[in-house]
């Protein structure tokens, strides 16, 4: 790989354009390959790189305008960019580029709006717990470039795969899984036909060797995809009872190629039928790696689960509270619920980037969570819909409205009964008010454990 690197960047000026995580990251292996010009670091914030090792910095509002005047930029994920990519004279790379340039046909690469944290986790837990050299990069908080001395020519590699890793990419891994597309992102992208674009770039590369295990929903268009195609089917979506696939989940029943894995549900400490999905590729994936009913089942049954993600935190005032600020999206809200049939009240809201709330609003009015506490900009507009284009809504008086998430606990500390349960799943983004999800999620805990 820093062959590759040095290669690329031999003689040239390079800039590394975002200087998070990635970015810093970018920046040791550039050093350690060498042979570039001139080097230089632009970033919407204020950033410092490590002494001895000076970068010209460019920083502030205008830090994209000077992309042309390098050969070569490392992007960072998330840094969305001014002009279309090939408005621009320099060669715009990234480490997910480069690392599937190398590594491609060792890697596994998992993506989807939701349940890609968990299903990348869980193929990783279960590759090693298997005895398989394996490791774990990505959108997970791993920079591919921090893995690479302790990955070989044998060694498996999970990817997490965000959107915005993808974007741009002309090179796939080896064995894609597409989990499924929600409407997110809207405020990166602009439109849902841009965001499904970047998703559908974990296939669109591939070629006849490798394969690519997708929802039912989601298929490449037909003679649009070159590989082997694996296609899983969730027979309890309404509309699916039917539906014939490579991989059918039914219950909690993986069936492929005539044979049927049971997920040892009380076994496990996984919640909900939507991680029963994210299972049955996991199981596909596994399957392909020669691994038994046996050892999947004993790995599966020593995964913990990611925190956030509908994770059970404690009691407060007689009332069990679940976390799962991991869900900024109308469906893992609609999942949270239906896994927890025993809600008393549920937290949503958070930054609003403008996706359509319309089918929450119908579950809610379907659902009988006897507390619905909206907050923060996409609750008071889900408030607002309501109000307005929902006047039929089923016992109006459960809907409640508070500013943040201090007064929504609060609140459900009040209401809920003992021996219920409250769950924050926000179906929103948490930009603005957190750092991040995880930020969202901390907030919670504390607030939920201080003293009644």
């Amino acid at each position: 790989m820093i062959d590759i690197i040095r290669e690329l960047i031999k003689d040239k000026s390079v800039l590394i354009l975002g200087y998070g995580r990635e970015g810093r990251s970018s920046w040791q292996r550039i050093k350690e390959a060498g042979g570039y010009r001139q080097i230089a670091i632009a970033d919407m914030n204020q950033v410092q790189t490590e002494e001895g090792h000076p970068a010209r910095l460019i920083c502030g509002p205008d830090y994209q305008k000077c992309l042309d005047d390098f050969d070569v930029v490392f992007k960072s994920p998330g840094i969305v960019l001014e002009k279309d990519i090939h408005d621009y004279r320099c060669e715009i790379v990234s480490q997910t580029e480069l690392f599937f340039r190398r590594f491609g046909r060792q890697c596994i690469g998992i993506t989807g709006t939701k349940g890609k944290s968990t299903t990348t986790t869980m193929i990783f837990h279960i590759l090693k717990e298997t005895g398989h050299d394996c490791v774990l990069v990505g959108n997970i908080g791993i920079p591919m470039f921090d893995m690479l001395d302790q990955i070989n020519d044998h060694t498996l590699i999970v990817c997490e795969l965000s959107c915005h890793q993808l974007e741009y990419v002309t090179c796939a891994p080896h064995v894609g899984l597409l989990l499924n597309i929600h409407e997110e992102h809207l405020d990166h992208y602009g439109t849902m036909e841009k965001y499904v674009a970047a998703k559908e770039n974990i296939y669109r590369p591939q070629k006849e060797e490798d394969v690519l295990i997708c929802n039912v929903d989601n298929l490449p268009a037909e003679n649009v995809y070159k590989g082997h195609l694996v296609a899983v089917c969730d027979r309890n979506e309404t509309g699916h009872e039917t539906t014939t696939a490579d991989v059918l989940l039914t219950d909690a029943a993986i069936c492929i190629e005539g044979h049927v894995y049971q997920i040892p549900t009380d076994k496990i400490r996984l919640i909900g039928h939507h991680n029963y999905v994210d299972i049955a590729f996991a199981y596909a994936v596994c399957r392909m790696y020669d691994i038994s009913d046996e050892a999947f089942s004993k790995a599966l049954m020593t995964y913990n689960p990611l925190p956030h993600r509908l994770q059970y935190i404690g009691d407060a005032c007689g009332i069990r509270f679940y976390d799962d600020s991991i869900s900024t999206i109308c469906d893992t809200t609609i999942q949270a619920l239906k896994s927890l049939p025993d809600t008393d009240a549920v937290l949503i809201g958070g930054m609003d980037r403008g996706i359509d709330y319309s089918e929450l609003i119908q579950f809610l009015n379907e659902c009988s969570v006897p507390n619905i506490i909206l907050m923060e900009a996409t609750g008071k507009r889900i408030f607002e819909e309501i109000s307005k284009y929902y006047p039929e809504f089923k016992d109006a008086g459960r809907i409640k409205l508070v500013y943040h998430l201090d007064g929504a606990v609060a609140l459900a500390k009040q209401l809920c009964r003992p021996g219920c349960c409250c769950v924050m799943s926000p179906a929103a983004a948490s930009y603005g008010i957190f750092k991040n999800f995880e930020a969202r999620g901390e907030a919670f805990v504390k607030l939920v454990l201080e003293e009644a």
